[in-house]
């Protein structure tokens, strides 16, 4: 019997703080911390201590799920509701920038129309198992910033390559 692979998410978290340059910093999520985001919405808040495992975690933070992604790279949608795949009528959006690229004399050039929608897949707003990417954003800062805990972890990585 084929046993199934560990689930883990990627977390990509935006640090809000003008001061450093709004960067986005990337953690993975798995073990009991993954089973702690199943079920949350768009638009939840959530303790940074489930975010990251060992060292590297964001105890202290206060972050907000903005959005996310499955394995296909289909988006999430706040506006739908449940976690499956559905097929909707949008105008320009999330998911659909509603514009036509058209090469004229040998330029390119940029047309938006008025009134263009189209059919898209999108996700709902509630992670599941087939989220694989969630977007998270700082409300509350912890004790030291994002850009010092990603150092201290990047360091600690090329010590070990080291030895």
């Amino acid at each position: 019997m084929a046993q199934r692979a560990e689930q883990v998410f990627k977390a990509v978290v935006n640090d809000t703080d003008p001061k450093n340059g709004g960067k986005s910093y990337s953690i993975d999520i798995s073990g009991s911390n993954y089973n702690h985001f199943l079920g949350k919405k768009i638009g939840d808040t959530v303790d940074g201590l489930f975010v990251g495992e060992g060292e590297v975690t964001l105890g202290g933070f206060k972050l907000e799920i903005t959005g996310g992604s499955d394995l296909t790279g289909t988006p999430m949608r706040a506006d739908l509701d449940g976690g499956n795949r559905k097929k909707v009528l949008v105008s320009p959006s999330t998911g659909f920038k509603g514009h036509k690229i058209v090469k004229k004399k040998g330029q390119r050039y940029r047309y938006t129309y008025d009134g263009l929608r189209k059919r898209r897949v999108f996700r709902g707003n509630v992670i599941s198992a087939a989220t694989r990417q969630i977007n998270l954003k700082v409300i509350d800062n912890g004790n030291k910033s994002l850009e010092d805990i990603f150092a201290a972890d990047g360091d600690a990585s090329s010590d070990a390559d080291a030895e």
